[in-house]
């Protein structure tokens, strides 16, 4: 079992690490089985309002972006991981399929983001051959107490093609 953790935690460092822009706020990802929760640690960088302070909203909408992307595409993965075969092999020599491509993204900032962590979960609400649809809520201290949700439309790549 411990085996199976490894591999999954693995791919899903690979997967992450294939995108610059998450390595440049810092973002990681906590992995229970297939729920991912997004952190974003705390960077003073990442004030936009020093006044208050508050985090930038450029910030967590693409902290938010980011948390739908890795989910949409970690379920992917996990399909394919478990699904074995040649799509399982691909994943473990670190081949992923391609990432979904963003077609628009709503964020509803509900409070100021405050200068501290930040968490983020996303529930893809449909995912289709083409289309996706994924729904992310973001919290500091309390789950119950977003500071910032949104929804986004994603272009699911070819992978028949």
């Amino acid at each position: 079992m411990q085996v199976v953790k490894q591999r999954r935690d693995a791919a899903l460092g690979r997967l992450v690490g294939g995108i610059p822009y998450v390595g440049f706020l810092g973002v990681g990802f906590e992995r229970r089985g297939d729920e991912l929760t997004a952190v974003l640690p705390y960077d003073e960088r990442l004030i936009g309002n020093p006044m208050l302070p508050a985090l930038h909203g450029g910030a967590i909408g693409a902290f938010l972006e980011i948390a739908a992307i890795v989910e949409l595409s970690w379920t992917v993965v996990w399909e394919a991981m478990e699904g074995g075969g040649e799509a399982a092999d691909a994943i473990e020599a670190g081949r992923f399929p391609p990432m979904p491509k963003t077609i628009d993204f709503t964020v509803d900032y509900l409070r100021s983001g405050l200068p501290r962590d930040a968490y983020a979960r996303a529930r893809v609400n449909r995912m289709g051959r083409r289309y996706a649809s994924v729904h992310v809520e973001a919290w500091q201290d309390n789950r119950a107490r977003l500071f910032a949700q949104a929804t986004g439309h994603f272009l699911m790549p070819n992978v028949d093609a």
